[in-house]
């Protein structure tokens, strides 16, 4: 039996994942693609809004499809220790790896290093990120209060300070669109696409979608249909907004080459437009809303981590891995911004295709009775030229397999080489799973 739901609780719902997606990554990386991609700022941006905005929106509906309460059982479909190990990697590079320290990075770019001078050491980005991570931890440990009123109150300030300062972006503009960087000449829509992986949203989808769907059930909804119905709405409502704003940073970053030049990051870019349009009190502003709104996400990741790895090793108590957490991640934030992203690169590059394969496989789970050796093929097949897609992102050299992979992959060239092996592999799976006796679907 089906619930009499208000739009306006969709609205709220909608709202409420936009405002879980929307962090520092999903500032800083628009603006920056903008300046690299200039002239071909529409391509690019079509192919981040692919994986920046779409990708989350697929990751949240296949939770709800699939009737699953978590990640780690999701992925179990394909094997338990793939399921424990693949949510074990995501995690850590959501939170305290790649995602938690980009928070106290993004922090001090915009709120703290413009008014530090050019020439400045490591010791304030020290000091800082100690600070920061010190008040995330204590937080973490002592739920308050603070965190729920900076969220329900600073995002749609944040929001609305960006909406209007891409109305200033796009009524006056800077200055017109460059000729794109090398990168974003050709294929400007696959870079794009590649560069929606640094946001980790569609990761970050698998934590949020339960948050959402649990959401939608303490409202007394419990038929499968309605639910998935409701979860498809809310997740168009902050996918429909990611999108609004990825297009409008994008635009800003491509409109302000012209008069500041090109900047090292996207939280520079941001910084320097503020304080073009609305003088030092913009910048000073931007940096101060950026500062909590990054302080309660956080939080926020810091808190999920915890218990996620407390549910995995329950002798290793809560609190303890708060403060663990929040000590790795003040340490790999004194990396600085831009080495972080570096850092995390050849790891996204290698995890995100075996997200999107689990996107796609949950959807289409009934079509091969949700036979375990469709995922097993598929998604070792996928790793295999994912990992090495990753790896040629650090110093080792790899240029052997990837120049073989290029030869013999359709796509490899434009970063989607893993699709027709995770094809192959599903295809594989399934003539292997005829020839056993049929496993029950889980």
């Amino acid at each position: 039996m089906s619930n009499k739901v208000p739009s306006s609780f969709v609205l709220v719902v909608g709202l409420m994942l936009f405002a879980l997606f929307f962090g520092a990554g999903n500032l800083i990386f628009p603006a920056g693609l903008g300046q690299a991609a200039g002239e071909n700022m529409w391509f690019a941006n079509a192919g981040f809004l692919v994986t920046g905005a779409g990708l989350p929106l697929l990751g949240i509906l296949a939770l709800g499809v699939s009737g699953k309460d978590d990640l780690q059982s999701l992925a179990n479909r394909t094997h338990p220790i793939f399921g424990v190990v693949f949510t074990v990697i995501l995690y850590l590079s959501i939170g305290p790896l790649f995602a938690i320290p980009r928070t106290g990075t993004v922090s001090f770019e915009m709120a703290i290093k413009p008014f530090l001078g050019d020439e400045i050491s490591f010791l304030p980005l020290l000091i800082f990120t100690i600070i920061f991570f010190a008040l995330t931890c204590y937080i973490s440990i002592n739920p308050s209060k603070m965190v729920d009123i900076i969220g329900k109150w600073l995002t749609p300030i944040m929001l609305v300070f960006i909406l209007i300062l891409m109305a200033f972006v796009v009524f006056k503009p800077m200055g017109a669109f460059q000729a794109p960087t090398e990168e974003y000449i050709s294929n400007a829509f696959f870079t794009g696409f590649e560069q929606g992986y640094l946001t980790m949203d569609a990761l970050a989808a698998f934590v949020f979608g339960i948050i959402v769907i649990n959401a939608i059930r303490d409202k007394g909804i419990t038929n499968k249909k309605q639910l998935l119905t409701l979860c498809m709405k809310s997740a168009f409502i902050a996918a429909g907004i990611l999108a609004l704003i990825y297009t409008g940073l994008s635009y800003l970053g491509a409109t302000s080459v012209e008069e500041i030049g090109y900047a090292d990051t996207g939280a520079q870019v941001l910084v320097q437009v503020s304080s073009h349009y609305f003088g030092p009190f913009g910048g000073v502003l931007l940096g101060f809303i950026v500062l909590l709104a990054c302080l309660t996400t956080s939080v926020g990741l810091v808190t999920a981590c915890a218990s996620y790895f407390h549910k995995l090793m329950p002798s290793v108590s809560y609190k303890n891995l708060a403060i663990i957490f929040s000590v790795i991640s003040a340490g790999f934030a004194n990396f600085g911004l831009a080495q972080l992203i570096s850092l995390s690169v050849p790891v996204l590059t290698a995890i995100y295709p075996l997200a999107i394969v689990l996107i796609v496989l949950t959807f289409t789970h009934s079509l091969f009775n949700g036979r375990s050796e469709v995922y097993q093929g598929s998604m070792l097949f996928t790793f295999i030229v994912s990992l090495f897609d990753g790896l040629s992102a650090t110093p080792i050299d790899v240029s052997g397999v990837t120049n073989f992979f290029g030869e013999v992959l359709p796509l490899y060239g434009i970063g989607l080489g893993w699709i027709i092996p995770a094809i192959v592999g599903a295809v594989l799976g399934y003539i292997i799973s005829l020839m056993r006796p049929k496993a029950p679907q889980k």
